[in-house]
């Protein structure tokens, strides 16, 4: 039996914390600060910070921000948003950052993983996979925040982040992402059988229900978004994350192969 990481995904445009749906729509929903410290309240397992807007805007990590998100964070951080340079993963690490996730620097310089791997282990390096289906229902690779088709298919594209050094691939399904669908099932189970690293599943997730089937597809871990942030059906504001017993009786106590 095997132990399944329940992960909040924040999104942070220009500072605020934001939520998308389908990568657009974004809608503030508060403080980022706030939101850590109710998630270390909740006990989480993990905590993956977004810049979406760093890329964009061809800047660095807002590295104050990020030793202000570390320094309040209790749970293991991943941090994620205009990361292009060594120096800059050595400086997040330092910040208190225990995994670097990198986006459109790893389809655009293959290169550069292999040097952040070097530098602090594949453990700590995480490739972001963005995926949408086009019109002829083919999965294609997206990247800067979903607006770029690379044309590339996710099953290669996973396969060859893994040979140059990723020791973990977070999959987003664009098309799913704040619509309370559910997981790309498909494509989890796609992905998660052609390479040997751990996969998050991330996009769509509307219970808890949602998660075990992500795992038994091949999901390592799931990430959410909406879910742990809005209460439904109008979508206000609610920063939640189940209870350590609900998550033990319903995904913890439950044995999945691998």
């Amino acid at each position: 039996m095997r132990r399944i990481r329940v992960i909040p995904t924040l999104l942070i445009q220009r500072g605020g914390l934001v939520k998308s749906v389908k990568f657009k729509n974004h809608k503030y929903v508060g403080d980022p600060i706030n939101a850590v410290k109710i998630f270390n309240e909740k006990e989480v397992d993990e905590l993956v910070i977004l810049d979406i807007s760093a890329t964009a805007e061809r800047r660095p990590p807002a590295m104050v921000q990020i030793k202000e998100i570390a320094g309040e964070a209790f749970m293991p951080l991943g941090y994620g948003g205009g990361i292009t340079r060594l120096q800059e993963i050595k400086d997040l690490i330092g910040a208190g950052v225990e995994k670097v996730i990198i986006n459109t620097a790893a389809f655009k310089n293959p290169a550069f993983l292999r040097e952040g791997a070097s530098y602090v282990g594949s453990q700590s390096i995480v490739v972001s996979i963005d995926v949408k289906k086009n019109i002829w229902g083919k999965y294609k690779v997206f990247i800067q925040n979903g607006s770029i088709n690379t044309g590339r298919d996710p099953i290669e594209y996973a396969r060859e982040v893994e040979r140059s050094g990723a020791g973990e691939i977070l999959l987003n399904s664009i098309f799913h992402d704040g619509m309370f669908s559910g997981y790309d099932l498909e494509l989890i189970k796609s992905v998660s059988n052609a390479v040997g690293i751990p996969l998050v599943a991330s996009g769509g997730a509307s219970s808890m229900s949602d998660f075990v089937l992500a795992v038994e597809q091949g999901a390592s871990a799931v990430a959410a978004g909406s879910m742990f942030v809005f209460q439904r059906p109008h979508r206000a504001v609610l920063i939640s994350y189940p209870s350590q017993q609900e998550l033990k009786e319903k995904i913890f106590s439950r044995e999945f192969p691998g």
